[in-house]
This record gives structure tokens, sequence and C-alpha cells, in this order.
């Protein structure tokens, strides 16, 4: 019983990462835009939250948790959204690759995270001797009272606000996508740019803002991974293929936000349990680890031969939008 507490825990804490990421990736990808640079733009904010932080605590004697998180989290949304945004500017108003951009984006970010993460080392006294503490107990601060209660306390109230705050934008997402004008119209842009611009809707602005405002949120999944799961730390390439995992998951959640709240406990689960699976050799850990890829190409395939509108991704997904050939 102990073991499998302990595993749903990992596997949620595993999952919130990528569900930010996916969160993120769908809310882009409803207005036509496909960012391959989620990955890099998870690492720059990751650490630009980790920066934040550290010359925040730096440059006092008494850091204040709460301070040093605001600090940090306004890092990781601002560099984020930077992020976002030179996507946007090279792909919708210089009509790049999309591809290109967001592969070439993805690159630039870990070397980013990687460049200054090492940096911060240094100027911490070394590699693993980085501190933010202060501000990481504020991100790992759990519900008062409810995290004491047994079993349902750790299994359900023991993480720190941004794994509730990953939730939370699930939700409000599916809700803004199916409930408000704003979001009608971002899915019609997705949908036919073309039919979008002739009804009054500003194709452009609309995906700048999706775009934008998708990479901060996905940023967020770097610093929930930095600072909650990992108590304010930094290992270069630590992110692994996490944020590959959540542009899976937009798949396996046939972008629907609320689907992917679910669907990265899943692959959260996936991705650690050869640690749980005794006496498996290095080449049948690997192959444990690709099961996250294997069900999402599992559930495209399935989903192409049903052929139901709603399970199907943005008919424009990839597609730059050229108005004077409308």
């Amino acid at each position: 019983m102990e073991s499998l507490l302990t595993f749903i825990q990992q596997a949620i804490g595993q999952g919130i990462t990528i569900l930010f990421g996916a969160s993120g990736e769908i809310v882009t990808e409803k207005s036509g835009n496909l960012n391959l640079g989620i990955p890099g733009i998870m690492y720059m904010g990751g650490i630009a939250g980790l920066m934040g932080a550290f010359f925040y605590e730096k440059s006092t004697t008494t850091p204040n948790g709460a301070v040093g998180l605001i600090v940090s989290l306004l890092a990781a949304l601002g560099v984020s959204a930077l992020g976002g945004l030179l996507y946007s500017f090279l792909t919708i108003t210089l009509r790049a690759n999309q591809n290109v951009v967001g592969l070439s984006l993805t690159t630039f970010g870990v070397g980013f995270g990687n460049f200054f993460g090492g940096s911060i080392s240094k100027l911490a006294g070394g590699v693993g001797q980085i501190s933010v503490s202060t501000t990481a107990g504020a991100y790992r601060a759990t519900i008062p009272g409810l995290s004491g209660i047994p079993v349902i306390g750790d299994l359900l109230f023991s993480y720190g606000f941004l794994t509730y705050l990953s939730i939370v934008i699930a939700i409000s997402l599916t809700s803004f996508l199916k409930r408000t004008r704003k979001g009608l119209n971002l899915r019609a842009v997705g949908e036919s740019p073309a039919t979008a611009d002739a009804a009054g809707i500003n194709v452009s602005r609309y995906k700048y803002i999706a775009t934008v405002s998708g990479a901060a949120i996905a940023g967020m999944g770097g610093l929930y991974f930095v600072m909650e799961y990992l108590g304010g730390t930094w290992n270069n390439n630590g992110f692994g293929d996490r944020g590959w995992l959540a542009i899976a998951l937009v798949i396996l959640a046939l972008w629907k936000p609320v689907n992917a709240i679910w669907g990265s406990f899943l692959f959260g689960g996936l991705y650690i349990l050869y640690i749980y699976m005794p006496g498996l050799t290095r080449a049948t850990r690997e192959l444990f680890k690709m099961l996250p890829y294997v069900v999402t190409i599992i559930v495209l395939i399935i989903t192409s031969k049903r052929n139901k509108q709603e399970s199907q991704p943005p008919a424009s997904l990839g597609e730059a939008y050229f108005r004077e050939e409308r």
C-alpha cells in the first residue's frame, strides 16, 4: 500500500511539468500554430525562475519566501512569454517555417538553460551548490491541516501551489475554449483563418496572444520542475524528454485541456514505471521509457480511424496564413 501511494505521488509529480507544457501547447495549436519550441521554452522558464530566486536571495540577508516566489514566477513568465513572442514574430509576421523555428527555439532554449544554469552554479560556488531554499520552501508549502490527513492527505493535499494551479489552468482553458466568444473565435482561427478573417476576427492578434500565453503557461512547467519538484536546484539537461512528452500529450488529450489532466498523470506514471519494475536490464528500461509515446501512437491511430471532428487537430495547424491569398 505504501509503495503504491509513493508511486501515485511520484506519477503526479512527474506529470505536472508535462501538464503545464501540454496546456500551453493546446492553446497555441488551437490558433493554428504548431510550436515545437515548447521543450526549449520550458527550459527557459525553469532557469529564469531559478535565476530570479537566486539573485533575490543573494541580494538580501533575510529573504522572504513569498517575495522570492513572486520574483521567480514573474521572471519565468516573462522569459517564457518572450520565447513565444519571438516564435510568433518569426512565423506570423515574417512567415518563417513553423517546424524550423520551433526546433531552433528548442535548441536555443536548452542551450540557454544549460549556459545560465552553469553560470549560476559557478557564482554559487560549484555544481550543486545553488541555494534558493527559502523560495523553494514557499513553492513546496502544502495545504495546512489537510496534508496531515492519513493517506488522503498524502495523496491529494501534499503538493505545492503550482500543482493545483496546473489543474485550475487546464479546467479554465477548457471552459474558455468551449463557453466564451473569444474562445470560439480562437478555435475558428485555428480551423479556417480565412473564414475567421472574413468574419472580422483579427487572425494575427489571436495567433499572437494564443502563442505567447501558451508559451508562458508552458514555461511554468519548467518553473515547477526546478522549484517545486527539485526543490530549487538545476541539473543540465535535467528535463529529459518531458517537453516532447507534453507535445505528445496534446494528441493523447485530443486537443482538450481537461483530458490533459488525467493524461499527464498517466504519462507521469509510465515515465517512472521502470523504476518500480524489478530485474530490468538497461535495454528493457529504455523500452519502458517508450511507453508514453507508444500510447500516443495508438491513440492517434484510433482517433484517425474514427474521424470525429472533435477528436482531430485544428484544420489549419502548422499552416501559414497569407491574407492576400484569401
